[in-house]
């Protein structure tokens, strides 16, 4: 059977090709029809027809909204439809409205700005980001502006007072944001530097959550905007949730360079308050989870940082992995540093073993010895050095770390939940199953028996 278009893309398109030839025809412009917007012909390129017809249909109903005889959808609409609010919002429209200052959006704005900031390439969106951050529309895209964008960007997440659990300060949070971003763009009319696009990039490669969210928002929020998603955290109900280094924002942060389908939950495998700062607890806890697993460490400098370990710890004498493990930084301030291809020394896990060409621990990249991030397989001391696998600084105040807190969390994937065992539950039978996990581990369960 024949597939049959909606009347208003055909209606459309006929139209926009009738005006583009009347140009053809009338090049002085000698004719009634107002010539045809080349950025709107370009752009309608970029959608099928099934597309145009359904921006046409929400145009019509936000119109119908705006009471505007159908002609434009109103500020207010757009934002409550979008789920905007305050500057952030208000910036977009200005926008999307080609920074008319009528206060009215065209269906053509509509196809323009979606094929810009969704169709378009990685640097037109990337510039549609970066304009929009630029909250005040000054032309510079200072600290201040950061700031604005950062506050609205928690507020519209987590929407929690500072003093609930697994929240942090929101100021102390923005802090961390702002404290890896470069302003290197002088600006002549204050003594203040702004962000240039190349600064800017750089920040959204460190910070892949802010990019996800500022680059999906005109996603209707019920269909699920990228960036905006919060694994679940599971614990034990009687643990203080105040000892825990990963807090909400910080998974928000560490979930930006992964998928959705690793953000629906996150379970607590191993605490060194409740499981004590050795290395057999925490192999017993995290071999009993065959997923992936986020490492976190806070050392004596105060500093806090990790890495997510895409495969399984299992014991190897050599690197190990894939290309989807990372490290990341939390505090004093938030990056993550995604493999470079330089080579394949992405994680590592070794235990028992004699030679000192094998030292036993767990670790992430660079090379034996010389590691991204490494934690001795005495708890007790590490190190972390700059890293050509992960194009990493070193993660702490120096290169030698002495590790005061270490936690480790299973990632759950989506369609697993169901799947999985409670390993939160303490049973004899699962301690049995943690011990015997280790004990294969360090190949010496079959000389038990």
């Amino acid at each position: 059977m024949p597939h049959s278009w909606p009347s208003d893309f055909i209606s459309f398109w006929k139209n926009l090709e009738e005006r583009s030839e009347k140009e053809k025809q009338c090049p002085t412009g000698n004719t009634q029809s107002p010539p045809v917007n080349p950025r709107l012909a370009s752009a309608s390129r970029a959608f099928t027809q099934k597309e145009i017809g359904d921006l046409r249909a929400l145009f019509v109903s936000m119109a119908a909204q705006s009471r505007s005889d159908g002609r434009y959808i109103s500020p207010s609409v757009f934002q409550a439809y979008f789920g905007l609010k305050g500057a952030l919002g208000e910036r977009l429209f200005d926008l999307v409205t080609q920074q008319r200052k009528d206060q009215k959006l065209t269906f053509e704005d509509i196809v323009i700005a979606k094929a810009t900031y969704e169709k378009g390439t990685n640097d037109e969106i990337e510039e549609f980001v970066y304009q929009l951050s630029d909250v005040t529309g000054d032309g510079a895209l200072g600290r201040s502006d950061i700031e604005s964008v950062l506050v609205m960007i928690f507020d519209d997440i987590f929407n929690v007072k500072s003093s609930e659990p697994g929240s942090s300060s929101r100021g102390d949070m923005v802090d961390i944001f702002l404290n890896a971003a470069t302003f290197s763009r002088g600006d002549e009319r204050c003594n203040d530097k702004s962000m240039s696009f190349e600064d800017f990039r750089k920040w959204c490669t460190l910070i892949p959550s802010l990019r996800k969210f500022l680059g999906s928002l005109l996603i209707p929020p019920d269909l699920g905007q990228p960036g905006s998603q919060v694994p679940k955290l599971l614990h034990l109900e009687n643990i203080d949730s105040s000892i825990l280094l990963l807090r909400k924002e910080y998974a928000w942060h560490i979930g930006g360079a992964l998928s959705q389908q690793e953000l629906v939950e996150w379970k607590l495998l191993y605490h060194s308050t409740l499981n004590g700062l050795s290395f057999n607890p925490f192999l017993g806890s995290i071999t009993n989870d065959n997923g992936p697993t986020v490492l976190i460490i806070k050392d004596n400098e105060g500093y806090i940082y990790g890495g997510y370990a895409s495969q399984p710890w299992e014991r190897h004498s050599d690197f190990y992995g894939d290309m989807k493990s990372f490290l990341f930084q939390l505090h004093p301030k938030a990056s993550i540093f995604r493999p470079t291809g330089a080579n394949n020394n992405l994680q590592w896990c070794a235990v028992s073993f004699s030679s000192e060409a094998i030292p036993n621990g767990i670790g992430f990249g660079a090379r034996v010895n010389h590691f991204g991030l490494f934690l001795s397989a005495g708890f007790d001391q590490g190190h972390t050095f700059s890293c050509t696998t992960f194009n990493s600084p070193c993660l702490s105040k120096n290169s030698k770390i002495c590790p005061e807190v270490i936690e480790c969390w299973g990632v759950v994937r989506k369609g697993k939940q169901e799947e999985r065992q409670d390993a939160l539950k303490g049973t004899v039978l699962e301690r049995f199953k943690e011990d015997r996990n280790m004990l294969n581990m360090v190949g010496i369960a079959n000389a038990s028996e």
